[in-house]
């Protein structure tokens, strides 16, 4: 059996392109970068290039169409891109070529030859192994003839493949097709598509691989962002459950909730859920397993959706959790953006990056549902999925806060991503004899036999307090029920005490009485037993003399001993 040789691909060096494609576009052959006005394509190209310049040692042609090369240097200059130092390292050549579409209609020619005269001098003053034509709509903007037109695109890319270059051609958008022209998408190898769509006033980008003879890859729509650092592509849409499960285990920096959690806390690289309605502190437990985590020396990224980072530690602050310090030792990092700045696609790809760039230990999103706008929950969710897949891969412990709607369901979640959670902490408001106070319950913890109880807890100036489980006629008793059940339970202990108390007393007193008897009656039987020894005792001693009398007084008679005539004496 012949073994399979797989194609030969060159990576882009584009943060996640790489990975949907399975290495990068087909080495020595063109791709088709197609989409509307803004959605990046120049740029892609243009950093297919530099990486390959930089990175790969393949230097790079960039045939411009529309834009100068001081213009291309100057819109680039701002991702880090120096076009005149590669130009000068004879790394890169940025040709623009101009082409006035009213000349060509006039003089009715238009001939590539030219262009391959160029294109191919350019290739070879470098040795270029890569080449960007932008735009080919331009390029063919003053070819009227549709045939002809047809055939020198087929000519086009046949010409670059012969030269063995690896070359992206980006191209317009057409109404129903992927190009303006129709043919370019077939005559192209691997087809890009990039997207720039607008929902509920907010912008996204998208990119999908129409096509890539020869190899698989990724086939769904991947958000991307482009930031300082060029393109960052997100490539997971679901990492699967391949991942390890880890048996270490991580405190949640309350130890009585740790207790409660078999005595050790949350397993390392699980997810955590934290659910409640407004007020009920689950920022605070959020900071309890910042602070833990810092303590430990392990890094913290902190997303926050509704407060400053400056909020956030004030008002944790306020419960004695100091979280300024860890900021300052670059253990901890806030990165805070409200829901409604970018798409959810935009959200995700942002903090995959971070997460990349940060290398955390922990992750905390508070909250999850500021995301959901309007029926968006499917998409909350799937993106939700994605992140929590990414984490579980990555062996990062994510932490999760849920803000629940007053009267609903406390074992649900608007993003339902319920049984995507491996504990679930559930915070509760109870309002009873008209005040407020906070309790909360493991709902749920896999892999642990966690505790039952539903425990009330206090946000006191030293941080989360979790007090005794109180039960009452009616369920478990907070707040002032509690205090108040507490003092009635301490009288009648007091009570209880006294009373055994006194029993006590009582049977020492009767103890001692009965004593005091018995030794009374020792004394006077003791008296009594020494008269009547006494008593005994001369009573021997009157019949010892009486035996001696008659012994003389048979010796005086001359008598026999007593008994041996059987007379008296």
């Amino acid at each position: 059996m012949n073994p399979e040789k797989p194609l030969p691909k060159s990576p882009t060096g584009i943060q996640g392109l790489d990975e949907i494609t399975g290495g990068g576009l087909p080495t020595g052959r063109p791709t088709l970068v197609c989409g509307d006005a803004g959605c990046g394509k120049t740029l892609l190209a243009m950093e297919f290039l530099v990486r390959g310049a930089t990175r790969f040692d393949e230097p790079g042609v960039f045939m411009a169409f529309e834009e100068t090369g001081a213009e291309l240097a100057q819109n680039v200059a701002s991702l880090g891109f120096d076009l005149d130092a590669l130009i000068a390292a004879g790394r890169l050549v940025v040709d623009y070529v101009y082409i006035e579409r009213s000349e060509i209609e006039e003089t009715g020619e238009f001939d590539l030859e030219g262009l391959f005269v160029r294109l191919g001098y350019a290739i070879d003053s470098i040795g270029a192994r890569r080449v960007v034509l932008d735009t080919v709509e331009t390029l063919f903007a003053g070819l009227p003839n549709p045939l002809i037109l047809r055939a020198e695109l087929r000519r086009l890319f046949r010409w670059l493949k012969e030269r063995g270059v690896t070359a992206i051609i980006t191209g317009e958008r057409g109404a129903g097709s992927l190009t303006r022209q129709g043919l370019e998408e077939y005559v192209s190898d691997c087809v890009i598509m990039l997207d720039h769509r607008v929902k509920d006033l907010i912008s996204t980008r998208r990119l999908r691989v129409v096509k890539y003879r020869g190899s698989t890859h990724g086939t769904n729509e991947y958000p991307f962002v482009i930031d300082s650092d060029g393109i960052a592509v997100l490539p997971i849409t679901s990492l699967g459950l391949g991942h390890s499960a880890s048996t270490e285990r991580v405190s949640s920096g309350i130890p009585r909730l740790d207790a409660m959690l078999a005595g050790a806390g949350f397993y390392r690289g699980s997810s955590i859920l934290v659910s409640g309605t407004a007020g009920t502190g689950k920022t605070s437990l959020a900071g309890h397993f910042a602070a833990a985590a810092c303590g430990r020396g392990e890094r913290v990224l902190f997303f926050a959706f509704e407060e400053s980072p400056s909020q956030i530690m004030r008002n944790l602050g306020s419960v004695g959790i100091d979280l300024a310090p860890w900021v300052d030792e670059g253990l901890l990092q806030f990165q805070a953006a409200r829901p409604t700045v970018a798409g959810l696609e935009i959200h995700l790809t942002t903090m995959h990056k971070a997460i990349l760039e940060f290398r955390p230990r922990i992750v905390i999103i508070d909250p999850l549902n500021s995301f959901i706008s309007g029926g968006n929950e499917i998409e909350v969710k799937a993106m939700l999925l994605r992140l929590l897949d990414f984490l579980k891969m990555s062996q990062i412990t994510g932490f999760f806060t849920n803000l629940t709607a007053g009267g609903s369901a406390l074992d649900h979640t608007d993003a339902a991503i319920s049984s995507l959670i491996d504990s679930w902490l559930v915070l509760l408001a109870i309002e009873s004899g008209g005040e407020r106070n906070r309790a909360f319950s493991i709902l749920k913890s896999r892999g642990m036999a966690h505790s039952n109880q539903t425990r009330e807890f206090l946000l006191t100036a030293q941080g989360v307090e979790l007090r005794d489980v109180y039960v009452g006629p009616g369920g478990v008793l907070t707040g002032s029920a509690r205090l108040t059940q507490e003092a009635q339970d301490t009288a009648a202990q007091l009570a209880r005490r006294h009373e055994i108390e006194r029993g006590q007393r009582e049977l020492e007193q009767r103890r001692a009485t009965l004593e005091a008897q018995i030794a009374a009656l020792r004394t006077e039987f003791a008296i009594q037993e020494a008269d009547t020894l006494a008593l005994i005792e001369r009573h021997r001693a009157q019949e010892a003399q009486l035996e001696r009398e008659r012994a003389d007084m048979a010796a005086s008679r001359k008598a026999d001993a007593p008994g041996t005539d059987g007379g008296q004496p």
